[in-house]
């Protein structure tokens, strides 16, 4: 049996699935929750102080016939200090961390003053990057330096924005080389799944990892 949902149900009236649209989450995401990759975005901001920011919501993709690779980052905060250095320097770092990382990238939302080095607040090792103007996280296992392409609103005049990054090249720990998944592999973000026939009271996120389940043949 399936059952059917187009508007909110009237059990998650109240709940922090009604709620959250305060900070523009839609209840369908938390009903219909897709998990997706998680990693932090670093970026310098224009007064030379490095800038951390821990994203989700995204997607990779090739295009240009196989010569280029991209990131879409699916909601960019506008007021945000991401938004604001990807216009200043059009450059940027994805940094994928393993589990044992995940609470230092995640203290990096504590210390987002303007004037703080968001990176060495949190714990983590600042490492220029080689071929942008853009720190590196050196604990975490991939860095993936990146160039601003483009943006544009999901909807007219929102406050977030879906931005296309341009990945120029990787740097991978050797341990990872041969298998980026698993226990110590790259990191989900479950976003907050609601019953909605049993619905709780209390938000709760998980980050998870890709456990290998069907093997597709080779080719």
């Amino acid at each position: 049996m399936k059952y059917t949902y187009r508007q909110m149900p009237e059990a998650m009236k109240g709940t922090f699935g009604d709620f959250s649209r305060s900070f523009g989450f839609s209840w369908k995401e938390f009903v219909m929750s897709v998990p997706s990759p998680m990693f932090l975005v670093t970026t310098f901001k224009s007064n030379g102080r490095p800038n951390a920011c821990m994203q989700s919501w995204a997607t990779f993709t090739s295009a240009n016939h196989g010569n280029g690779f991209y990131a879409i980052l699916g909601s960019v905060n506008k007021s945000g200090h991401l938004y604001q250095t990807l216009h200043e320097k059009r450059e940027a770092v994805i940094n994928f961390m393993s589990a044992e990382y995940h609470a230092a990238c995640m203290a990096t939302i504590q210390h987002n003053a303007f004037e703080a080095d968001e990176i060495a607040a949190a714990g983590l090792t600042v490492k220029p990057a080689d071929w942008v103007d853009a720190p590196m996280v050196r604990e975490c296992f991939m860095n993936l330096e990146c160039k601003y392409l483009w943006e544009k609103e999901i909807v007219p005049g929102d406050d977030h924005a879906m931005v296309c990054l341009e990945v120029l090249g990787a740097h991978i720990d050797e341990a990872h080389l041969a298998d980026r998944t698993g226990e110590q592999g790259l990191l989900y973000n479950i976003h907050y799944q609601i019953d909605p026939e049993r619905v709780g009271k209390t938000a709760h996120d998980y980050a998870g990892v890709l456990i290998k389940k069907i093997d597709v043949g080779e080719y």
